[in-house]
C-alpha cells in the first residue's frame, strides 16, 4: 500500500511530501513536535473484510467493579501495555471488530467496557449523571478500581498513565480524560471523533434517522448506512452477518435519549490546544456520522496531532478495513 505524508510546519509554512510503501519505516522517520501536523491520506484499494478471525469477545468472561453509584461491566484480555478501549454512542463492549481486536491484542492487553447504562453497566438513580464529564470521571473510577490509573500515591500496582483509544462519543471522553486527568493519560486514539459544540459539523443524517437512532428505533438497514458506505454494504453481506453486532435491544431507550443530550451538551474545541499527550486522528473520508471536516479541525488544533483519513471508509472503518487501521495504530504506538 502506499501512503503520502505532506508535514506541514505551521510557524514556516513549509510542506515536505514523502511516498513510501511501508507505513512502519515512515512514520518512524518523522519527527513530530509542536506546531507540527503530520497528515497521511491512506489508499486503501481493497478492504482487509476477507480475512475472518476467529476471535470472538463471547469467550472472554465478563466482569463487573463497582464505581461510584454504578457497577461497570468490562472484559480484559491480550498481553502486554494495557489499552483502554471507550465505546461510541449506544455500543456494547462486543461491539470492536473482532479482527482488529485479534491484531492489537497481540501487543497489548486489551481493556473494554460498556459505559453508564450502556448494555450491562447499570445506569445509577441520577439521570443528571449523564454527561461526558461524569462520563470521565466514571472512566477515571474504573480504571483506579482495576488498578490501572496511573497513580504512584495510592497503592496502584501500575503506575504508568494509560493508552486510551476512544470511538465516536467514546473519542469525546477521551479528549475529557486527557484534559481533566492529563497525569493518568498517555497516548491517545481518537476515531471518527469531534471536539463537539458549534464548531463540529453534526452528523449529516435527516431528522427523522437523527430522532430513530437517538430513541432506540432504528432499523438495521438505518444503522448500518450511518456507518458504512452503501456500496460497501452491499458488497459485505455475508461479512456483517458474521461480524457485526447490532446495539438493538440491549439498552433501554431512555438511557439512549440521556446518552446522547450528554454528547449534545458537550464541546472541547476551545481547550484542544491543553491537550499534551501524544495523539492520532483517524477518520473516514465517507464518514456521514461524523464527517472528516471534524477530525482535521482536532488535529489542527491538538499540538503535534498525527492525522490520518482512510478513503471509502465510513463511521465504522474499524470495519471495513480492520487490519490496515490496526496497522496505522501499532505504528502509532511503537513509535510515539
Amino acid at each position: 500500500m502506499k501512503i503520502a505524508f505532506v508535514i506541514p510546519f505551521i510557524i514556516s509554512l513549509v510542506a515536505v511530501m514523502v511516498t513510501v510503501e511501508e507505513i512502519g519505516a515512515t512514520i518512524g522517520d518523522v519527527t513530530m513536535a509542536n506546531n507540527m501536523l503530520a497528515y497521511a491520506a491512506v489508499l486503501f484499494t481493497n478492504s482487509s473484510t476477507n480475512i475472518t478471525s476467529q476471535f470472538s469477545l463471547d469467550n472472554i468472561e465478563t466482569k463487573k467493579v463497582r464505581v461510584g453509584d454504578i457497577d461497570i461491566a468490562y472484559k480484559t484480555f491480550g498481553k502486554g501495555k494495557p489499552l483502554l478501549l471507550i465505546p461510541g454512542f449506544s455500543m456494547t463492549m462486543d461491539m470492536w471488530d473482532p479482527n482488529m481486536l485479534t491484531r492489537i491484542s497481540s501487543n497489548h492487553t486489551i481493556i473494554v467496557f460498556d459505559n453508564r447504562g450502556i448494555g450491562q453497566t447499570t445506569a445509577g438513580n441520577d439521570p443528571q449523571k449523564f454527561s461526558i464529564s461524569q462520563f470521565t470521571n466514571d472512566t477515571a473510577g474504573f480504571l483506579a478500581a482495576l488498578r490501572l490509573d496511573g497513580g504512584s500515591s495510592n497503592g496502584s500496582s501500575n503506575n504508568q498513565p494509560i493508552d486510551i483509544f476512544g470511538l465516536s462519543l467514546g473519542g469525546f471522553i477521551a479528549q475529557e480524560f486527557a484534559l481533566t486527568y492529563p497525569d493518568r493519560a498517555d497516548r491517545l486514539i481518537l476515531l471518527v471523533s469531534s471536539c463537539g459544540g458549534k464548531e463540529s459539523i453534526p452528523p449529516q443524517l435527516s431528522p427523522e434517522a437523527f430522532r430513530n437512532m437517538v430513541s432506540g428505533n432504528a432499523s438495521k438497514d438505518l444503522f448500518l448506512s450511518t456507518l458504512f458506505p452503501r456500496e460497501w454494504i452491499n458488497e459485505n453481506i455475508d461479512y456483517i452477518e458474521k461480524n457485526f453486532v447490532f446495539p438493538m435491544g440491549k439498552t433501554p431507550p431512555q438511557n439512549l435519549l440521556l446518552q446522547s443530550q450528554a454528547a449534545g451538551n458537550w464541546q472541547a474545541c476551545d481547550r484542544l490546544s491543553n491537550i499534551s499527550n501524544p495523539t492520532l486522528v483517524v477518520a473516514g473520508t465517507e464518514d456521514i456520522t461524523s464527517p472528516p471536516a471534524n477530525s482535521v479541525m482536532m488535529a489542527e488544533r491538538i499540538p503535534g496531532a498525527w492525522l490520518v483519513q482512510i478513503k471509502g471508509g465510513g463511521h465504522g472503518l474499524m470495519f471495513q478495513f480492520p487490519n490496515e487501521f490496526s496497522e496505522i495504530v501499532e505504528t502509532f504506538l511503537s513509535v510515539s
